[in-house]
Parts: structure tokens; C-alpha cells; sequence
């Protein structure tokens, strides 16, 4: 079957015959090629989840039938289908327990991805996503610790019963005054039916500790709620810290044994299959079967857990050295939006790009660190951040500055400040990308004030090693006080960049996404100025939000054959609409690889 393509001239249109293209066929094309970028980018994320998933499974199958086996049979005599149910629940709660620390672990982590990138990237790219497999253990802790807890709260109910009805001729019971005397060898931790079962969970070690370990994982888990991190931070950074009780009070969870089972020895002499029906004739010489011995098994959450608690123990220790070598304040700049720019030095401190260190200042508070982009370059003798002030710790830094005062502050009266790191982020991997897309929003703009001065060192000192040929930056910010600090580079490097012939390096486009009338009418009158009203830059500030469909389509026709990598610094909703756009657009000739800082 023929069709006509109609070919459109200046001076009119020509026919040509040409073969139809199936619909059905470049659509399943287009299909296979999302589906591939999207294993090329998420697959061994995918891989890591489901090993994690299959882990957790296995555990818990495993040790739900341990619990199944005859040892247990007279356990789940009392206890019924309740004891594999608390049990299998708490080997899961030790596996997770391991791994909860080791995403918080930065140097641990900075090491491994500067190891690894050089052997894969896309497995380095994994270990920028160590604070989302945090929270994904975090949750899977709080499910198994529901569990564990419903489960436990039926065993109670039955080992209370089990005292209640006292008949001689009912098994249950008849375990349950097993070791009323001298003998230590119960069944039943709830010794009379006069005992109250919360007296019990709070006079024993299983019980205290249980309560403590399920406040603290409460607190721990609601104030890492989103709208209580951002707006009460210390609420969160000072409840997180509640981890520490959580794992002492895990350690020790197991020291009570209060689920017991039958001895080694005592099957040996108490088959329950045999003898469970004739526990009337227990202990007599013609039966052959004695009284059952019961006992705990001895705890063992600290083989789990001990190996990751001595890592981040000397990961802490590493991070208080390098906390306590000085930092000198060699420069204070107060922008008009309010951001704070500190520009400091420390003896044998050496970044990439990109990254990340904490901030503490003990004339605010001896305990709080606070995580800050670095906006610096490597090429520079200082290393800087930007910090906008929007909560009571950074108000109090601002005010220690002099932020509020009229002069200028002398230098032997700013505040001391300590730094750790500086930490790895995925904005590292930019200079391995020929085509790179970074895109800010608001204050999220600030790692990438990093790597469009490096770029730009690089390139004046002739750098050979500079693969990136091309950046496409996008900044979306509220409102225009946001542009005031980082224009200022911008237009630094707009004007060296055209000295340099360099124009085309770089492409930015500025967003303002929200305005006010009175300010509309101003923008529209200078509209046709040679600099842009808001920003002085000569590229004008666009208003609204990218149509992220056309800038995507357009990036794939002018570099194909390319690897875009794809930078985001914001909030979660643009992050999945970035990410959603790398996989439809991604063809055979062209891939946009998604990155997200995130830390």
C-alpha cells in the first residue's frame, strides 16, 4: 500500500510516493525504548528493592516455620498461630535494624561512590539515593514492629487465659504451673492469675524495654513527617537522635527470654507427639514421659546489629575530628533576599563539585548540624555557602553575623563555626555528560553555582579534560527577591563567556513563577530594555513554568546520538516530572539520564 507525503515549498508543493508506516509498530518502538532507558536508569535501583524485598521474605518465612518444629509444640500449645507471627516478624525487625544505619554513614558512603564511579556510574548513581532507602527500611521497621507487637499483645491475652482457667484437666493450664516452685523451668511467664499483664510488660526486661523501643520509633518516625522536618527542623534533628535508645533498648529486648521452648534434652525424654495426650501421667515412672523443661533462646538482635553500630560509632568519631579542626570566617555577604554568604577556610579541605557539607555554629546551638550546598568552586582558595534564612537557627546565624546590624562586623567578633565534610552528591557526575541539563528551583539552584564556576575555570585555564560541550540551565523561582543573589553570577559569566566567544556554552533560561500586578506593569514597560528589568542579565526572564514536553524535544533534536544527564536540586512533584520526561523522550540516538540531589 502507496501513500502521498506532501512536501511544502516557498514557491508551492510537490508530490513524492513513499511507503506508509505502521502506527501500531512505532508505537511499540517508542515503547521498547522507554522501556529500556527506563531499566537503563532505574533497573538496578528496581534490583536493589526486590533483593531487599526477597530478603525480608525469606526471613520471614524462614523463621515463621522455625517456630513450627516440634520444640515449639507446647509453646504454641498456649500461644496458638500467635507465636510464629511474633516471631517471624522480629528476625525481619534485626535484618532491618542492620541496614537502617549504613545510608547515614556519608564518609562511608562519599568513599564507596568515588570507589565505585569509576567502575560503574550507575551504581554510584545509587548511592545518591541513600536517604530514600533510609526511610524505605525506616518503614519496613514500623510494619514489622506492628506486627511484632499485635502478635505479642494476643500471646499475652493467652498466657493470661491459660492462668484464668485453672482445670487440672486442661493442658494449657497444666504447662502454665510448670516451675511454680523451686524450678526455673516455665512455660508461662505470667506466674498466677492474680498478675496483672501490664504489670508484666512493665516489670520485665522484654516488656520495659518494648514500651521504649515503641516510643522511640514513634517519635522518631511522625517528627520525620515532611511538613515537621521542613517548618520545626530541631523537632526533627533532635527526636532522630531518640535512635540511640531505640538500639540500646533492641539490644537488650531479648535478655528476658520470655518465649520459651522445649529443652534439647527434654525432647529427649518428652516427645510431644507421644505424650502431649497422656500430660496427666507426666512424671511417673510406667508413663516414659517426664515433665517438659522449657527455656529462652539467648539473645542474638546484637549479632545483627553490632557490625553496623561499631561503623557509624567510628563514622561519628571521624566526623567530631574533622568537626573540631578550625575554620576561619574570611568573608560575610548579606544579599538582599535575605541569604547569607559565608566564605571560609580550612586547613586541607579539598570539594568536587556539587557537594555538601554540615554546619554548626556553638553560639546558637552545640548540638544542631545543618546540611548546606557548597556554591564554590574547587579552583577557588575559599569554599562558600549560601544560606537563606527561613527558620530559627539560620535567624540566629544571620543575627551572629551581624545580619541585623547597620555596620559592618569586625572580623574577631563573628561566631565560630564547625564544619564536616564535605559529602558527595550526584551533581559530582556532571563532567560526564557531553550535554547537561541543570535545573533549580529557589534556593535548590545552589550546587549548581558550583559547577557553572568550575566549568567556566576550566575553560579559561584550557582545560582538556572538560567533556561537557554544552549546559542548558533552568532556574524557577517565586518570586523576583530569589534572583538577586545568583544574577550576579549569572551576569559575570554572561559577560565573560561573550569576551571568550563562548556564547553558545551555555543556554539559561529564568522562570518567575509567581508575581504581582504592580510588578507585571513595571516588567512589561522595560520588557524591550537591553538587560532583563529583573535579573540585568541580557536573556529575558520567562514567566510561568517550562513547558518541559517542548525543552525536552527540543534538547534530543539538536544533540543527537548524546547522553543528556539530566541534574534536579528540588521539590519532589518536579522531580517526577522531570523523570517522566527523561523516559518519553529518550530515543535510540538520544538518553536523558535523571539525577536528583538528595541528601
Amino acid at each position: 500500500m502507496t501513500h502521498w507525503i506532501i512536501y511544502v515549498k516557498p514557491s508551492g508543493f510537490t508530490l513524492k510516493k513513499g511507503k506508509k508506516r505502521s502506527t501500531s509498530s512505532l508505537s511499540s518502538n517508542k515503547t521498547r525504548l522507554i522501556m529500556g532507558n527506563f531499566a537503563a536508569n532505574e533497573g538496578l535501583s528496581i534490583f536493589v528493592i526486590l533483593v531487599w524485598l526477597g530478603i525480608n521474605a525469606y526471613l520471614f518465612v524462614q523463621f515463621y516455620r522455625a517456630f513450627l518444629v516440634e520444640r515449639w509444640f507446647y509453646t504454641r500449645v498456649l500461644l496458638g498461630q500467635a507465636l510464629p507471627w511474633a516471631r517471624a516478624p522480629a528476625a525481619c525487625l534485626n535484618f532491618n535494624c542492620l541496614l537502617i544505619l549504613l545510608p547515614v554513614c556519608r564518609n562511608l558512603l562519599s568513599f564507596l561512590r568515588g570507589s565505585i564511579q569509576y567502575c560503574s556510574r550507575t551504581a554510584a548513581r545509587q548511592l545518591d539515593r541513600n536517604l530514600t532507602f533510609h526511610k524505605l527500611v525506616a518503614y519496613m521497621i514500623a510494619f514489622h514492629t506492628a506486627v511484632h507487637i499485635i502478635a505479642h499483645l494476643f500471646n499475652f491475652e493467652f498466657f493470661m487465659d491459660a492462668q484464668l482457667n485453672r482445670n487440672s484437666s486442661y493442658l494449657p493450664f497444666v504447662l502454665s504451673e510448670i516451675g511454680t516452685g523451686d524450678n526455673a523451668s516455665f512455660l508461662n511467664p505470667i506466674r498466677s492469675n492474680e498478675t496483672n499483664p501490664t504489670i508484666v510488660m512493665f516489670t520485665t526486661i522484654a516488656g520495659l524495654t518494648g514500651v521504649v523501643i515503641t516510643l522511640a520509633l514513634i517519635l522518631i518516625i511522625t517528627s520525620s513527617m515532611e511538613v515537621i522536618r521542613r517548618s520545626y527542623f530541631e523537632v526533627f534533628w533532635y527526636t532522630h537522635h531518640l535512635f540511640v535508645i531505640f538500639f540500646i533498648g533492641l539490644v537488650f529486648h531479648g535478655y528476658g527470654r520470655i518465649v520459651r521452648g522445649q529443652t534439647l534434652a527434654s525432647l529427649q525424654t518428652n516427645k510431644p507427639d507421644n505424650c502431649a495426650d497422656r500430660f496427666e501421667d507426666w512424671g511417673k515412672n510406667a508413663s516414659g514421659c517426664d515433665v517438659p523443661e522449657f527455656a529462652g533462646n539467648p539473645p542474638g538482635t546484637w549479632q545483627w546489629v553490632l557490625a553496623s553500630m561499631i561503623l557509624y560509632v567510628f563514622e561519628r568519631l571521624v566526623r567530631i575530628y574533622r568537626s573540631h579542626q578550625k575554620v576561619v570566617i574570611t568573608k560575610v555577604v548579606m544579599h538582599p533576599s535575605k541569604t547569607l554568604e559565608l566564605q571560609m577556610k580550612k586547613k586541607g579541605f579539598r570539594m568536587e563539585v556539587g557537594q555538601y557539607v554540615f554546619i554548626q555554629c556553638p553560639s546558637v546551638s552545640r548540638l544542631e548540624w545543618h546540611p548546606f550546598t557548597l556554591t564554590s568552586a574547587p579552583e577557588e582558595d575559599y569554599f562558600s555557602a549560601h544560606i537563606r534564612i527561613v527558620g530559627d537557627w539560620t535567624q540566629a546565624l544571620y543575627e551572629a553575623c551581624g545580619g541585623d546590624k547597620t555596620e559592618q562586623q569586625e572580623a574577631w567578633k563573628l561566631p565560630k563555626v564547625a564544619i564536616d565534610g564535605p559529602f558527595g552528591t550526584a551533581s559530582e557526575d556532571v563532567f560526564h555528560y557531553e550535554v547537561v541539563m541543570l535545573v533549580g528551583a529557589g534556593i535548590g539552584v545552589t550546587p549548581f553555582a558550583s559547577i557553572l564556576k568550575s566549568v567556566w575555570y576550566k575553560h579559561i585555564q584550557n582545560n582538556q579534560e572538560v567533556f561537557t560541550k554544552k549546559i542548558y540551565f533552568y532556574w524557577l523561582c517565586p518570586e523576583t527577591e530569589a534572583f538577586e543573589w545568583f544574577a550576579d553570577l549569572l551576569q559575570s559569566l554572561e559577560r565573560q563567556m561573550a569576551d571568550k566567544n563562548m556564547a553558545d556554552f551555555l543556554s539559561y533560561n529564568i522562570y518567575l513563577t509567581r508575581w504581582k500586578q504592580t510588578e507585571a506593569a513595571h516588567f512589561r514597560v522595560h520588557h524591550e530594555a537591553e538587560n532583563d528589568p529583573i535579573t540585568g542579565l541580557k536573556q529575558k526572564t520567562l514567566y510561568g513554568k517550562p513547558n518541559w514536553d517542548n525543552e525536552f524535544t527540543n534538547i534530543a533534536s539538536k544533540h543527537p546520538g548524546s547522553k543528556v544527564g539530566v541534574f534536579l536540586c528540588g521539590p519532589p512533584q518536579l522531580g517526577k516530572s522531570l523523570e517522566k520526561q527523561c523516559l518519553s523522550h529518550s530515543e535510540a540516538d538520544v538518553k536523558f539520564i535523571f539525577n536528583k540531589e538528595n541528601f
